[in-house]
């Protein structure tokens, strides 16, 4: 059995969240070959397609044995399949506040297939989208084709004719940490964006006169100053929203 791993990289999408939306993977087996999948789905959300990525990943590893590198910009997912669940599980599907875990039967799926994995298992590894890594950014092309409908052309074939460079991943996959709170008495530290969110769309600003500018006189409107990458993440998807969708 070769010790190198299966590389897998998988990304979702949806437009307007929910709505139309879609997924894509790439396993790069360590034989050389490279198989892409994709797929969509009419009406969904952002998480429910980085769930669903994964989850066909692994249901067409089925029966292929071998340690399994997965590389996603998901948060989400990787915190929720290695820390959550188990919290989740414990309480009966609840959350802390006691409300119903969205997208339980997508969670229970992944879990399963995982397990299925044995003692190989899967490795979580994050990677930040659109930041130039190319699996990454192969994956969220597959996803988003399909969330707009236009079926994209899947690559199945030998790695050597593959013209993406699957293999070239950054050397720090860890998920990023929150940024600690600021000590009082501290100077203001300059604000890494600004967001907004008008009628339903999110926008990122780099400064808070335009930022001020689109959310003034909108009724419903959000904004909201943002220190780190991590905590725009954060801000986003509390919001419903993914950092692609700005």
């Amino acid at each position: 059995m070769s010790t190198h791993p299966i590389v897998v990289f998988t990304d979702g999408a949806a437009k307007g969240n929910p709505g139309p939306g879609g997924w894509g993977v790439i396993i790069a087996t360590p034989d050389g070959h490279v198989t892409e999948l994709g797929g969509g789905a009419a009406h969904t959300t952002n998480n429910q397609m980085e769930l669903t990525a994964p989850i066909e990943a692994l249901r067409h590893l089925q029966g292929t044995p071998g340690k399994l590198a997965l590389y996603t910009d998901s948060t989400y997912v990787i915190k929720g399949i290695r820390e959550w669940i188990w919290a989740w599980r414990r309480r009966g599907w609840k959350t802390a506040e006691g409300n119903d875990v969205l997208n339980r039967d997508l969670w229970e799926r992944l879990a399963s297939l995982v397990a299925a994995r044995g003692k190989a298992g899967v490795e979580w590894h994050y990677v930040r989208g659109h930041s130039g890594i190319p699996g990454n950014a192969r994956v969220d092309e597959i996803a988003n084709a399909f969330a707009l409908r236009r079926r994209p052309e899947l690559y199945h074939g030998p790695l050597i004719r593959y013209p993406v460079p699957v293999h070239d991943i950054p050397d720090d996959t860890s998920v990023p940490q929150r940024t600690a709170a600021r000590p009082a008495g501290k100077s203001k530290a300059a604000a890494y964006s600004y967001l907004s969110v008008v009628d339903g769309t999110p926008k990122r600003h780099t400064t808070w006169a335009e930022c001020e500018r689109r959310v003034k006189g909108r009724s419903g409107a959000k904004f909201k100053k943002v220190m780190s990458a991590a905590e725009e993440t954060t801000i986003l998807r509390a919001w419903g929203f993914e950092p692609k969708d700005v």
